[in-house]
């Protein structure tokens, strides 16, 4: 593997770990808000990771497709997932309260099946994101398994990271909204610098 091409993909690699660090920020963050129309109990969040884990399954499952259909723009579309997760990011916690005061007095399915519609979107996009990326590693890694480790292992690092920031650090500094729109942030940062660093390259190419 070419010098400029290993330094391409470990800089996406390296991003892709921002991105994972960016979801755990919002799956602890929207737990808490979600908390508080649900209550904290085993079923609320097993209702809650349930929609989670969907969302990220049915995405993942389209965003292999997705990238076989538009070979050429795979890092285009990374960046318009990332843009997209960032902003709905950016309007998230308006729209849990939002639904908090409007359904309060609803009953756990009702509540179930409306943080299952506002959930949908980030995870789907969230979920589209490894196979969307792995796409494009594909064409410089023959062993679809070291594209898919090398990925999965930096993403999963980056959620593991998140997490543990989130907890013991941003939450003591931030509030919640506040923490959300600094994932937001990570977000569209990301969009933006691959587009800039790589995304025009690919297009042409």
């Amino acid at each position: 593997m070419k010098k400029n091409t290993h330094e391409m993909l470990s800089g996406l690699a390296a991003i892709f770990f921002i991105s994972g660090f960016s979801a755990l920020i919002y799956q602890v963050c929207w737990q808490r808000l979600l908390f508080t129309g649900f209550g904290v109990d085993l079923t609320s969040i097993t209702v809650i990771v349930s929609v989670f884990m969907a969302g990220l399954g049915v995405g993942a499952y389209f965003g292999g497709r997705i990238a076989d259909k538009f070979s050429r723009y795979v890092l285009i579309i990374f960046c318009l997932v990332e843009f997209g997760i960032g902003c709905f990011g950016l309007f998230s916690a308006s729209l849990i309260y939002f639904i908090q005061d409007a359904f309060i007095h609803s009953s756990l399915l009702i509540l179930s099946c409306i943080t299952f519609l506002l959930l949908i979107f980030p995870t789907f996009l969230m979920g589209a994101t490894l196979p969307i990326l792995t796409s494009f590693f594909n064409r410089y890694i023959a062993n679809v398994g070291e594209s898919i480790g090398t990925l999965y292992v930096y993403n999963t690092l980056g959620a593991a990271m998140g997490a543990l920031t989130t907890g013991f650090i941003l939450f003591n500094y931030l509030t919640l909204s506040q923490t959300i729109y600094l994932a937001a942030s990570l977000n569209i940062f990301i969009a933006a610098l691959i587009f800039a660093i790589y995304g025009r390259k690919n297009h042409d190419e």
